[in-house]
C-alpha cells in the first residue's frame, strides 16, 4: 500500500507514543550498552573522503533529495532573512547562524542517511523514506543526540553575541554597510573576527567529535547513545587529520554555499549528508 504522511497534526499524534517508547528504551540502555562490545574503528585515509564525496554526489543525483531540502530548508532560510531584515539587533548573528549550521547539520541530515542506506541495500529510495527514521529502534537516542547538538548551537550563538557586545557593541549596527565597515576596517572588528573564529572552531570541533559517525551508527545498528558517541570520538582519535579535514571541508563549503543568498546550501547540504553515510561505512567495521 502507498505510504502517506497525512496532515501534520494527525501525523504528530500518531508518532508521539512511539517516540516516547524509543526515548524510554534509550535511557534504560545507557548504562548497559557501555558493557557491550564496541564497534571496531578503521583508520581513514584522505582517499576515503574523496570516495565519500563521490558516493554522496551519486546518491544526491539518484535520490533527488534536493526536493526535500527545498521544502524543509527554504522556509528556515526565509525566516532568518526576514527577521534579520526587520531587526538590526540580529544582524551580528547572521554569520554565526550560518556557520552554526555545521553544528546541527548532522541532525538535519538524518533522513539523508536513511535514503543512502536504502540505496546501498539495492532499493530505489524516495524522499519520503527519510521519515522512516521515526520507526528506528534508536530514534530516542537520535533525538537525545540532536538535543545535545541544539544546546551546543544555542551556546555558540550566545558566545558569538557576547563577543560582538564586547567588541563592536553593545548597540545594534545602524545598517548592513556600517556593520561591514566596522567589522573589516576597525581594530575592534578584527578582534571580533579572530576571537569569534576561535570560539566557533572549538564549538565545531566538539560537535564533530560527538557526531561524525554517531547518527549513521544509530540508524545502522541498535546501539545506545553512549556507544555511538564514544565510537565517534574514537574515529576522531584514530584518524585525527582526516576527520579534521572532513570537518574543515564541511565548514568551508557551507560558507561558500551561503554567499549566493544561501542558495548553494540546497546542493551542498544533501551531498555532504549522503557522503557522511559512506564515510561512516569506511570508518566503522
Amino acid at each position: 500500500m502507498p505510504r502517506t504522511i497525512g496532515n501534520p497534526l494527525s501525523w504528530l499524534f500518531q508518532h508521539t507514543e512511539t517516540t516516547s517508547h524509543h526515548i524510554a528504551a534509550s535511557v534504560e540502555q545507557m548504562g548497559s550498552e557501555l558493557t557491550r562490545e564496541m564497534p571496531r574503528v578503521r583508520r581513514l585515509e584522505l582517499s576515503d573522503l574523496k570516495y565519500a564525496l563521490k558516493a554522496g554526489a551519486e546518491d544526491f543525483a539518484a535520490c533527488r533529495s534536493d526536493a526535500m531540502f527545498l521544502v524543509l530548508l527554504y522556509p528556515l532560510i526565509g525566516l532568518v532573512m526576514a527577521v534579520t531584515g526587520f531587526s538590526m539587533n540580529l544582524l551580528p548573528l547572521l554569520v554565526p547562524m550560518i556557520m552554526g549550521f555545521a553544528i546541527i547539520g548532522p541532525l538535519a541530515a538524518v533522513g539523508l542517511y536513511e535514503m543512502s542506506s536504502r540505496r546501498e541495500a539495492g532499493f530505489e529510495p524516495k524522499w519520503m523514506d527519510a521519515f522512516d527514521v521515526i520507526r528506528s529502534p534508536s530514534f530516542g537516542a537520535i533525538l537525545m543526540l540532536g538535543l545535545y547538538l541544539t544546546v551546543l548551537f544555542v551556546g555558540w550563538l550566545i558566545c558569538a553575541n557576547s563577543v560582538y557586545t564586547w567588541t563592536l557593541g553593545p548597540k545594534a549596527p545602524s545598517s548592513l554597510a556600517a556593520f561591514a565597515t566596522d567589522t573589516f576596517t576597525t581594530p575592534a572588528g578584527w578582534v571580533m573576527i579572530i576571537v569569534g573564529s576561535g570560539l566557533g572552531t572549538l564549538f565545531a570541533l566538539a560537535a564533530l567529535a560527538i557526531s561524525v559517525v554517531s547518527f549513521p551508527l544509530l540508524l545502522d545498528r541498535h546501539v545506545g547513545l553512549p556507544v555511538a558517541v564514544i565510537t565517534s570520538v574514537r574515529v576522531l582519535r584514530t584518524s585525527p587529520v582526516v576527520t579534521l579535514a572532513w570537518g574543515a571541508l564541511i565548514g568551508t563549503s557551507l560558507v561558500i554555499a551561503s554567499i549566493p543568498l544561501l542558495l548553494g546550501l540546497v546542493v551542498v547540504v544533501p551531498i555532504f549528508g549522503h557522503a557522511t553515510w559512506h564515510l561512516y561505512r569506511r570508518a566503522v567495521e
